[in-house]
């Protein structure tokens, strides 16, 4: 039988500004349940990344349903679960936990779904031959799955930490195929971008508690598109920097509402209506954080 009631929440660092409680709860009210979303920020209480594992068995023990989990964690939780869904485990990384009925955590990851429905709908006929990604951690290995799932030729996986691109770009390449990926260096961003038919990025540069713009403006051109991770601001300073110098450009918001409501319906077994969400995020981000009920 159908509960009527959950208790959800989210682990990760600086995460204050989410959307995401304010997302799940209000879909939640309008299909008339009780449902609590709550944050818990390793920043607010003072623990490091590596105390998720202890995180995950208090919310199980608390009687949580099941978790989000953000960055600096999604690779990080995965030696503290029970059991990974065939994509979670293909990926490495994990956004959703669900605590199941006999006590098992499991791990999904919905940001690949969330991403590549909200590229179909807002860059449904961007070119695919050669995408540059900037961010290689646990968002980036969804974003490059999905990306290569959407029909990209090859993606080119760039990071501060060299080895990080190329773990990712090997892991890539066992999945779909030999070539379909390719670490670079950093420092290699201006002949890349200056070939590329697009840009996806993927590294909390540009968060509230990450400010800043991921590469030089300057790369930044007519003709490449431009596919944002961050959601909060919807309008990054990368968003708002590609959009003033001509390029396509997708915000965060609609993987954010996609891999919500992908999320919502392994907690609770129920359809979330998407439009809904889309116009809720529209709406929740233009509020100043703080001001997000």
């Amino acid at each position: 039988m159908a509960k009527d009631s959950y208790l959800v929440g989210l682990i990760g660092s600086g995460i204050g500004p989410s959307l995401s409680p304010a997302l799940h709860e209000r879909e939640a009210d309008r299909q008339g349940l009780r449902y609590l979303y709550r944050r818990i920020d390793l920043d607010v209480l003072g623990l490091p990344p590596q105390a998720v594992g202890e995180l995950v068995r208090a919310a199980r023990d608390l009687g949580f349903d099941g978790l989000n989990v953000t960055h600096p964690c999604k690779q990080l939780v995965i030696e503290h679960l029970d059991a990974l869904a065939p994509q979670a485990e293909a990926l490495g990384a994990v956004n959703t936990v669900v605590f199941e009925a006999d006590g098992r955590a499991v791990g999904h990851n919905t940001d690949v779904t969330g991403f590549a429905a909200s590229f179909a709908r807002g860059l449904p006929d961007a070119p695919l031959e050669s995408v540059v990604q900037l961010g290689a951690g646990g968002a980036g290995a969804a974003v490059a799955h999905a990306t290569l799932t959407l029909g990209a030729e090859r993606v080119t996986v760039v990071d501060a930490l060299a080895d990080r691109a190329v773990d990712l770009a090997g892991s890539l390449n066992q999945y779909f195929g030999a070539g379909r990926a390719v670490p670079a260096d950093l420092d290699r961003l201006p002949e890349l971008l200056a070939g590329a038919d697009g840009l996806v990025h993927a590294t909390p540069t540009g968060m509230a508690a990450h400010p800043g713009l991921p590469l030089p403006a300057e790369l930044l051109r007519p003709g490449l598109w431009v596919a944002e991770v961050v959601y909060r601001p919807l309008e990054t300073e990368l968003v708002r920097t590609a959009r003033a110098s001509g390029c396509a450009v997708l915000d965060g918001g609609g993987m954010a509402v996609f891999q919500a409501v992908d999320a919502f319906r392994l907690f609770t077994g129920r359809e979330a209506d998407s439009g809904r969400m889309l116009a809720d995020i529209g709406e929740l981000g233009e509020r100043p954080a703080g001001q997000v009920v």
